[in-house]
């Protein structure tokens, strides 16, 4: 019996399914194809060229001189000096004598790998290849700079205390010698010098004179700046209307300045001390008399009192501390909390 081949709708079916395939997998690859094409014209291979490296070479070539300053960082580290990357063809070197004016200064423990300085040329050539550098002679130069714009700004920096001489007080600043009078330490009295070598102290300048090399700083100014500080944060947390005892400090011609606590002192001008008019505070008040005062005002770091404002029945705070935090706006204080809070519904 002859055997008959299919033919037929099966047969022309699966024909087409593997033409389409072959047809589809042709397709993809002449897309695959077009795209890599288009990848290698549009992102065309980078070459670098002599002109960008340009500003490396003119600066590795730059001609160096005598008293330049120079930067660069900090590459290697010995007991008697210290390697400079300085981006030139040489590396610089410098000295230990040559690394800061201050006597306490430690190359182990005030340079770091890594550590940008700026130093001045002392030779273009110190034997070996290298540039020889001075650190402390560039921070001559550059810190009487910077000390003149932190004087300017009453900037704050802590300062470790060298030695006691007479009359004060020296310290290092950016390599300065610099001189602390012992009326400008504290600003209590300062009775032994020698209890303050080796302490650190908050400073500003307050001198800075490159021609003279005077370099003058003060703790007792950034006290002062603190206390006050201190005292008018105290103050935005007091509460209109607050009715506190005090004692009474001074009596003026014009009234009365009462401690009220936590270090805070008011005025009671002489139109607030009572109800009827009077010629001085003496006629009502003395020093040292406890008095109930209500605070009426609470502007640029003042604090005006009444006595005569006291109503019979208020409550009284026996110590301000314990008042609640009260919010201030444009030296004014607000209403307490609960008032804050009376008009929202929950």
């Amino acid at each position: 019996m002859k055997k008959r081949r299919l033919k037929g709708p099966y047969t022309i079916a699966l024909s087409y399914v593997f033409m389409s395939t072959d047809k589809q997998l042709t397709n993809e690859d002449e897309v695959l194809q077009a795209k890599v094409e288009e990848s290698t014209e549009t992102a065309p291979e980078v070459i670098p060229s002599m002109d960008d490296f340009k500003d490396q070479l003119d600066q590795s070539f730059k001609k160096i001189q005598e008293g330049d300053i120079l930067k660069g960082t900090v590459i290697g580290i010995t007991d008697t000096e210290v390697t400079v990357d300085l981006g030139y063809y040489t590396e610089g070197i410098i000295k230990l004598e040559e690394l800061s004016n201050d006597p306490r200064f430690s190359i182990k423990a005030d340079i770091t790998l890594g550590e940008e300085v700026s130093a001045v040329v002392l030779s273009e050539d110190d034997g070996h290849g290298n540039i020889l550098l001075s650190r402390k002679r560039a921070d001559d130069i550059l810190a009487w700079e910077r000390l003149t714009e932190d004087m300017e700004n009453r900037s704050v920096h802590k300062v470790k205390i060298a030695q006691a001489v007479n009359g004060g007080v020296v310290t290092y600043l950016y390599g300065v010698r610099a001189f602390i009078p012992a009326s400008q330490l504290s600003i209590a009295y300062v009775e032994d010098l020698q209890t303050w070598v080796g302490r650190e102290v908050d400073v500003i300048v307050i001198t800075a004179s490159a021609e003279d090399k005077k370099l003058i700083l003060s703790g007792k100014e950034v006290e002062k700046d603190r206390a006050i500080e201190d005292r008018n944060s105290k103050i935005r947390q007091l509460q209109l209307g607050l009715v506190t005892k005090g004692t009474v400090e001074k009596i003026v011609p014009y009234g009365a300045f009462v401690n009220i606590g936590d270090g805070l002192t008011g005025l009671v001008h002489i139109s607030q001390i009572c109800g009827r008019r009077i010629k001085s505070p003496n006629e009502v008040i003395k020093e040292g008399e406890e008095v109930t005062v209500k605070i009426t005002d609470l502007k640029d770091g003042k604090i005006s009192l009444s006595m005569k404002a006291v109503e019979e029945k208020e409550d009284i705070i026996d110590n301000i501390e314990e008042v609640p935090f009260t919010y201030t706006s444009g030296g004014e204080a607000t209403t307490g909390l609960a008032d804050l809070l009376k008009n929202i519904k929950l």
